[in-house]
């Protein structure tokens, strides 16, 4: 009565449910991270543009770099990623000429570092911890003497 293909079935499926879950789980990822990138494009400019041209206190050329990162994680406050902001003056590599046409422009490097969920995973008893972590990275120039200018 009982074929030789009996249970056939529960094996493929025990086979299967791992595959469908971890293509599940590239699917999330994959679709948060595209979320996050949408959200960033927008937040990062803004930031720059409302805190990096004229920070509050200091006026130095470098100034702004955490006011800039603190408005853009405040934008970005409901998902959980982490934000690295850096500054570069163009003006040390100018040419000396009396007329400099980049005098007062900044590059403002505003990253978003992205870790798929799970990061880490235990199964029976075996630990792995993932430490792929995804960089988004938007570079924006500003000029401090023409205020909403991004170039």
């Amino acid at each position: 009565m009982f074929r030789e293909s009996s249970g056939q079935m529960a094996v493929e499926l025990a086979v299967l449910i791992p595959v469908i879950v971890v293509c599940a789980l590239v699917v999330v990822n994959v679709m948060r991270y595209a979320e996050l990138c949408a959200r960033f494009d927008r937040v990062a400019p803004d930031a720059v543009l409302a805190h990096g041209v004229s920070p509050s206190g200091v006026t130095s050329s470098l100034a702004g770099v955490d006011e800039v990162r603190s408005a853009i994680e405040r934008g970005m406050s409901p998902m959980a990623c982490e934000v690295e902001v850096s500054v570069e003056d163009l003006m040390e590599g100018a040419s000396g000429a009396l007329l400099d046409l980049s005098a007062g422009t900044t590059r403002f490097t505003c990253t978003l570092v992205f870790r798929p969920w799970p990061s880490s995973v235990s199964i029976a008893g075996v630990g792995y911890q993932a430490p792929a972590s995804i960089r988004h990275e938007r570079k924006i120039v500003i000029d401090r003497y023409r205020a909403a200018i991004i170039t």
